[in-house]
């Protein structure tokens, strides 16, 4: 494996985040309000980044509403509580709407509508359908946040109670010793088994937690609800450090990181990676190793 084989690998993972819509948006989104925090709302070259950026951005989000309208009218897997799905399909609602709306503000502001006013209007609109889809976002999360910590609390009460039952079966039959030993490396087993895998999510939702909880403030400092409180530099410090968490949830989804990685090799100079990954990511990461063939291949 030579250091040149390596580095065509990387750089063809590099390639397939950049070839995501999604992932140059997020990238925008953190020069946008890096810019932000740096001008302060004071005219200057970094303001000048800040409002190009944001009017680029635009571009990427055209047509985007179609996603959450889709995803509106699509049904909701069977068992899922009935307010996470009045909190969820509201979310994707108000997404959607503002989404739509978004795109009658760069029309105003590439010149093609003409009514500043009305456009200032909607725009203002728009942000507060962003911010009630961020609450009901962060509703959900706080709700599912619970109901995992209350899976940690079954699994650690369940390991405790079978020790001690077959703890005391075991001593009767006086073959406590080998017993115990055994039930305790199946428990471990178990309890590692659920324990990691609750962990996993519980990280997921606290990142989304925190995510949007930071877009909220973002909201608030785009409407001004709280201008001495929230700034231009509160905002744009929320906003980038939101957009670098965004960066980071995209790059663990196409390199699928957090999945058991069983084997690691080279054949042909390509790097092929043995993943067990969920369903739902196969297809994804079929195409991704696909496409990062051939561009080594062209390379």
């Amino acid at each position: 494996m030579s250091t040149l084989d390596v580095a065509r690998a990387e750089l063809g993972l590099v390639v397939l985040y950049l070839n995501k819509a999604e992932a140059r948006d997020k990238i925008c989104r953190a020069i946008q309000y890096g810019s932000k925090y740096l001008s302060n709302g004071e005219p200057g070259t970094a303001q000048n980044v800040d409002k190009s950026t944001s009017l680029a951005r635009k571009v990427f989000r055209l047509f985007k509403f179609v996603n959450d309208l889709h995803t509106l009218i699509s049904p909701t897997p069977p068992g899922t509580p009935l307010p996470l799905v009045l909190l969820g399909k509201s979310k994707n609602a108000l997404l959607s709407t503002f989404l739509f709306l978004d795109q009658i503000v760069w029309l105003n502001r590439t010149g093609i509508y003409k009514e500043k006013e009305r456009a200032e209007l909607i725009g203002r609109i728009s942000l507060y359908c962003w911010m009630g889809s961020l609450i009901c976002s962060t509703l959900v999360e706080v709700c599912r946040c619970f109901s995992l910590c209350v899976c940690f609390s079954y699994i650690y009460s369940l390991h405790w109670r079978t020790i001690f039952y077959l703890g005391k079966e075991a001593a009767e039959l006086g073959r406590l010793s080998v017993s115990m030993n055994k039930l305790e490396k199946d428990l471990d087993k178990y309890k590692n088994e659920q324990y990691r895998g609750k962990l996993k999510k519980s990280n997921e939702r606290s990142l989304a937690l925190v995510k949007a909880a930071m877009d909220i403030m973002v909201a608030v400092g785009l409407l001004e609800l709280a201008p001495k409180k929230v700034n231009a530099r509160v905002t744009g410090a929320f906003g980038f450090v939101s957009s670098l968490i965004s960066c980071y949830q995209h790059s663990l989804s196409l390199l699928g990181l957090g999945k058991s990685v069983r084997s690691f090799d080279v054949r042909g100079g390509v790097h092929v990676a043995s993943i067990t990954s969920t369903p739902e990511d196969q297809g994804t990461l079929k195409g991704g190793c696909s496409y990062a063939q051939q561009i080594l291949n062209a390379i």
